[in-house]
């Protein structure tokens, strides 16, 4: 079996865009016709770029050789151009390939690849979901009243998401993110974050965990700061309270708080996890498939954080193949804690598979299929081709007001 072709799709994520403006997805074949698809989380360069990116490396690399050989076409592509080390760019499209490869291997199997990184574990998992706005608008008027900004109106949205099922919802009031971070929060962002997580935990009482989103925008003071407003609302988690940088600097706010400290959404490879680890910087690792590196550099970091008690709730704001690389590994992994969803996997994320993602009452049901257990439908994804100049997110350019 031998890697013959690759095809990228950049997709356009249409409004209201849950999971980011778009899609990076690849498709590679052998030369006896199977199939595998994987998807690059990638949002430091424009997506065409990206895919040409992932067509380079599959040239030099990944064409003419056996996908079973991940260990081996995973370290030539890390160590191309004398780097060995993680860098996120090549990290995110190595992700995606290998991803395809180990979607292929498993189809040649006819196993899902969670039967081949170790058997099911796990026979459903547990999920969360963002707190989106009600109406659909992912990206309201910030002067409007909206769910990013009112404790009330976010407090309505945990119910109804709880009454979906969800056990678990996560929100992030603790203001703006920038360039310029960390920052110390105001004490407006203070006020805020508490009262979201006060008026969140009445409506739902005991019934869901609240999960607390930052995105590393604090000093240490600060989130120290913050998370002593937060502690007596039990968060299951503060999620990446200071840059992601220097693990030994997010050490310093594990050891203040009892909220149990969450992050990884921008680290990638065993490497910068295993700093994480050895810091002790954070209980919860939150790795994303598409960038991490891809499943057995994923599953090895599985390994490491389960001889330190680390738990697994693998990271989603992309579309719907890092979704299900994220439940390969979840389905396996004993360390496992919960898994981001977009909602209940529908809408538009349910078109881009031939077969959506099973989500019933606040869990996931893994695929029995083989490979990754979903197919690209290609037909949607052709339909819809990004054109837009934007990157995947963003971050405010202009340091926050204090």
């Amino acid at each position: 079996m031998r890697l013959q072709t690759i095809e990228t799709f950049v997709v356009g994520n249409p409004p209201p865009r849950f999971g980011g403006n778009y899609f990076i997805f690849v498709k590679l074949v052998t030369a006896c016709g199977v199939v595998g698809y994987g998807e690059i989380y990638n949002a430091t360069f424009g997506p065409h770029l990206c895919a040409k990116m992932a067509e380079d490396v599959f040239a030099r690399n990944f064409e003419g050789e056996d996908p079973h050989h991940i260990e081996k076409l995973w370290r030539r592509t890390y160590g191309a151009g004398y780097t060995l080390r993680p860098d996120v760019t090549v990290m995110g499209v190595l992700s995606g390939l290998e991803m395809a490869c180990w979607d292929i291997v498993g189809k040649a199997a006819n196993r899902p690849v969670y039967d081949l990184l170790g058997g099911k574990v796990h026979e459903r998992l547990r999920s969360y979901t963002y707190l989106y706005p009600m109406d659909g608008d992912v990206y309201p008027d910030p002067d409007t009243r909206n769910v990013y900004n009112d404790p009330d109106m976010s407090a309505e949205a945990a119910l109804a998401c709880v009454e979906q099922g969800f056990t678990a919802v996560k929100f992030d009031p603790a203001g703006p993110y920038t360039v310029y971070d960390g920052h110390q929060p105001s004490l407006e962002d203070l006020e805020r974050s508490e009262l979201f997580c006060k008026r969140i935990r009445e409506a739902v009482g005991t019934r869901a965990d609240l999960l607390f989103g930052t995105h590393g925008q604090f000093t240490v003071s600060g989130a120290k700061r913050m998370a002593r407003r937060l502690e007596a609302y039990d968060p299951l988690w503060f999620e990446e309270p200071v840059p992601p940088e220097m693990p030994e600097q997010m050490a310093e706010v594990a050891r203040y708080t009892s909220i149990p400290i969450s992050t990884g959404e921008r680290l990638c490879t065993k490497y910068e996890f295993a700093r994480v680890l050895d810091h002790s910087a954070a209980s919860i690792l939150q790795m994303n498939l598409g960038r991490v590196g891809g499943l057995l550099e994923a599953r090895k970091i599985a390994g490491m954080a389960e001889t330190r008690y680390a738990q697994l709730a693998p990271h989603l704001y992309c579309g719907p193949i890092v979704g299900a690389a994220n439940i390969q590994l979840a389905t396996c992994s004993p360390n496992f804690l919960i898994l981001e969803s977009i909602q209940t996997w529908g809408g538009f994320n349910s078109e881009l598979l031939k077969s959506p993602i099973r989500w019933e009452n606040g869990y996931v049901i893994p695929s029995p299929e083989p490979g990754l257990g979903v197919e690209l439908n290609e037909e949607v994804a052709r339909a819809h081709p990004w054109t837009g100049d934007a990157l995947h997110l963003g971050m405010k350019t202009e340091p926050p007001e204090l």
